[in-house]
């Protein structure tokens, strides 16, 4: 069975949707037979290639929200990612183009690392604070979790996975995903958002008895 799951490194739900994911994979009995996919997924894809910027007060300007009530909603999503055992400071955070980021873990699942890869963009983001945007950051999160650093800055100087990272997009606005995380298992049953893990052990469950093949004693 494959669960397909679009994300970006940068959005702090689908982190908190990894580990829920996790935590439904470890009551799930068939967890073995199960391939995780992870898809890319932009949340601000016009955000200059090569440009950060704070994310508090780029969010506040973005909906027009005060500072202090953006501050707000990220101490709840803190709140919310400390239940699932992660360290948040969002406050602090800076935001930007993370297409190389998701050309990074293209490149990973070549070589079998696309989820240790994944934790490490993510863990490095959220709980480091350090960037996630550019070629010299992410050679070195990504000799971590095993690439070759020669390898890493060839591809990602001549954009190899690009396209791939591209079609991960078209797929998901085909599938119907309007945001992230974006759960799809068989390409048959999806959830969107960051869902409990018991919903998402509910969408295993049900998506393996459906393709069980029925036997009789």
């Amino acid at each position: 069975m494959r669960i397909e799951v679009w994300s970006d490194v940068v959005c702090p739900w689908c982190y908190i949707g990894k580990r829920r994911l996790e935590t439904a994979l470890e009551r799930f009995p068939h967890r073995d037979e199960v391939e995780v996919v992870w898809r890319s997924y932009q949340l601000d894809p016009s955000v200059p290639e090569g440009e950060t910027h704070p994310t508090l007060p780029a969010l506040a300007a973005k909906y027009g929200r005060p500072v202090e009530e953006v501050r707000a909603m990220m101490r709840h999503v803190e709140e919310t990612a400390a239940g699932e055992g992660l360290e948040y400071s969002l406050a602090d955070g800076v935001s930007g183009n993370t297409l190389l980021a998701h050309e990074l873990v293209h490149l990973a699942a070549e070589h079998g690392l696309q989820g240790a890869a994944e934790e490490r963009l993510f863990h490095a983001y959220f709980e480091e604070s350090r960037s996630v945007f550019d070629v010299d950051s992410l050679a070195a999160l990504a000799v971590e979790v095993g690439l070759d650093e020669a390898e890493v800055r060839a591809a990602l100087a001549d954009h190899r996975y690009r396209a791939a990272v591209l079609d991960d997009a078209r797929t998901a606005q085909a599938l119907g995903a309007t945001g992230v995380p974006f759960f799809v298992v068989d390409r048959r049953y999806g959830a969107a958002g960051a869902q409990p893990a018991d919903l998402l052990l509910q969408l295993l469950e049900r998506a393996w008895a459906e393709r069980a093949p029925v036997t009789s004693a």
